[in-house]
């Protein structure tokens, strides 16, 4: 059966970067630390999805719809252009992209829209046809689960398989119900502000009642208490502005279709890969 393995790169560059033990120099004084972490963390989650199909996407730099709806989406990120190379995740990104390259794997940087939103276009484009794996820890992407998509949190040995279960336990909310719960509760990832006094046990609440945000939008003065309820009544325009930055587009253009994401491991080795790209 057809698999498809999306790897949110931007997301595993990061977290193999700043994961590595310590800054690793080649022969030749360069450093390689974050390529070797990223392919070798790659290599492992692609024997662990065993994908008939494979792409990795990386955020593009340009500016988008999300931050004309909020100046302050994603404004407590450091800026990478003022960061030292040594500190920089992105100083290793050529060599990522000539190691993937080297390996026939498709990637891209995203352009125009949020890379978030490209991956949910390929779930729901091609969710019915085949499973679909996303490796990220951005929670964003729970919103996609269902029978057919899961997300996968790459930990090694610790990796977590993401599915409905696991995000009804967390979180005591269904997937569907995310990007409704993260509008009550807030995102300091992405520096969006929730409603005051609602927390998560709060919202999972809020939702087993009525549903979905809008629901309790509508509904708020038969919310039963008064701390709460003036919260909601308070924020209402805050509240769906949050839904519209968290909520994910399934219409953004695909770089790649189906065809073209082939992909058959060949048993290749990080070592072999960067030997390959003249780091070994």
């Amino acid at each position: 059966m057809d698999k498809l393995l999306i790897i949110d790169g931007t997301n595993l560059l990061f977290q193999m970067f700043y994961g590595m033990p310590s800054r690793i120099i080649n022969k030749d004084g360069k450093a390689i630390q974050g390529t070797l972490g990223f392919i070798g963390a790659a290599i492992k989650i692609i024997k662990m999805a065993a994908p008939t199909h494979l792409v990795i996407l990386f955020d593009g730099e340009h500016p988008n719809a999300r931050t004309e709806l909020l100046a302050e989406y994603k404004a407590n990120r450091p800026d990478y252009s003022l960061v030292a190379e040594e500190d920089n995740p992105f100083s290793q990104i050529d060599d990522v992209y000539r190691a993937l390259t080297f390996m026939n794997i498709r990637h891209t940087e995203v352009q125009q829209v949020e890379t978030d939103d490209v991956i949910a276009s390929y779930a729901y484009t091609y969710g019915e046809q085949m499973p679909i794996v996303i490796s990220s820890f951005d929670s964003d992407f729970f919103q996609l689960i269902n029978d057919n998509v899961k997300i996968l949190r790459y930990r090694g040995k610790n990796t977590i398989i993401c599915d409905t279960t696991y995000v009804k336990e967390k979180l005591n909310i269904t997937p569907h119900q995310y990007a409704d719960f993260k509008s009550l509760t807030g995102d300091n990832a992405d520096n969006i502000k929730g409603a005051d006094k609602v927390g998560p046990k709060t919202a999972a609440l809020l939702l087993h009642e009525f549903g979905d945000l809008e629901s309790i939008l509508t509904n708020a003065e038969s919310i039963t208490k008064p701390t709460i309820q003036k919260s909601i009544l308070n924020n209402t325009i805050r509240l769906r502005n949050n839904y519209k930055l968290i909520k994910l587009d399934a219409n953004a253009t695909l770089p790649f279709h189906k065809k073209d994401l082939k992909y058959d491991y060949s048993g290749i080795t990080t070592n072999e890969v960067l030997s390959g790209i003249g780091l070994r």
